[in-house]
């Protein structure tokens, strides 16, 4: 979000463009029902009525927010699901300094899958109105969602700003990444400051790359497509008999994550204890039981998460 924000400040304060220095690019455009992490600004984008920070509203950023899309993955597009944002834009694009989307998986913020095609339409748009596209990729890339990243669902469709993270490192040491593309770096070397204005201390970590090359090196010597297909298709197999709980509201399966929705939350003191004694460790969260398991998983251990989410889905949790 630094990085769009400095971006468009590059722009206004040089011969780069004819961009007006008055313009003020400041504010992000997102979805409603998005999780973007837990510092001040990415708060900021995370939903501000059903999400984990209520609590800061009076001193986070006043973002834009659009209504997600309806259309869920594998369904006919609806036009109508993009409506809300190209009216915003039209709008407010002068202040627009990025989108910023979880491509086809919202997670924390309900584990909804939706149509690639709303990636297409946000792309088209921010090449329209010179707003950049930021894909939080954090938890579905490097394969959960059966393609390397989510964005891949939607062939030829490319943000300005990648964010990867938890399994580049495999998950044995903190790191994570920020890629964009060089049109949008050749903007920071040749801006009033010369680069990019940001130094965490621990950046680069000599330690963590080594893990996350690593890590990248096991994960591209599987087949992908076929390790996330056989878990993909057993998720599907085995948890969707429970849709015909009458507490259950919904069953969702896309590569490697299986959620079931209930119709009321789930009373966590009580279920929580009860899928520990079944081996298992899940987190369940308001009215969603999921799972996100490793790659490597055996069919047996599947079967073991799979039985003990139906346990919980089948019996009142109220």
């Amino acid at each position: 979000m630094k990085m769009a924000l400095q971006y468009h400040y590059n722009l206004s304060h040089t011969r780069i463009t004819n961009t007006s220095p008055a313009a003020q690019k400041n504010k992000f455009l997102t979805i409603r029902g998005g999780y973007h992490g837990d510092t001040f600004e990415a708060m900021s984008v995370c939903d501000p009525v059903n999400g984990m920070h209520h609590i800061f509203q009076s001193v986070l950023p006043k973002q834009i927010f659009c209504k997600r899309p309806e259309t869920k993955f594998g369904q006919q597009w609806d036009e109508t699901d993009i409506q809300d944002v190209v009216q915003v834009m039209e709008d407010r694009h002068d202040e627009i300094a990025a989108v910023v989307l979880e491509p086809i998986v919202q997670g924390a913020g309900g584990m909804r899958f939706y149509s690639p095609e709303y990636l297409r339409r946000i792309r088209e748009l921010c090449d329209e109105y010179n707003i950049l596209l930021i894909f939080d990729e954090i938890a579905t890339g490097f394969g959960r969602t059966g393609k390397l990243f989510a964005m891949d669902h939607a062939p030829n469709v490319m943000p300005d700003i990648l964010c990867v993270g938890k399994a580049l490192s495999g998950g044995v040491l903190s790191f994570a990444a920020t890629v964009t593309s060089a049109q949008v770096a050749a903007v920071f070397s040749r801006g009033p400051a010369g680069v990019l204005m940001h130094g965490p201390t621990f950046m680069g970590n000599p330690l963590a790359c080594a893990v996350s090359l690593a890590s990248l090196k096991i994960l591209q010597s599987y087949d992908l497509p076929s390790m996330i297909g056989r878990i993909e298709r057993q998720l599907v197999k085995e948890l969707e008999p429970c849709r015909k709980s009458p507490y259950v509201q919904d069953v969702r399966v896309l590569g490697a994550i299986g959620v079931i929705e209930m119709k009321e939350p789930i009373n966590m003191e009580v279920m929580q204890p009860k899928i520990v004694q079944a081996g298992v460790w899940l987190r369940p969260f308001g009215k969603l039981l999921y799972t996100m398991p490793p790659f490597i998983i055996q069919k047996h251990e599947l079967r073991k998460i799979t039985r003990a989410m139906i346990s919980v889905a089948t019996r009142r949790t109220m």
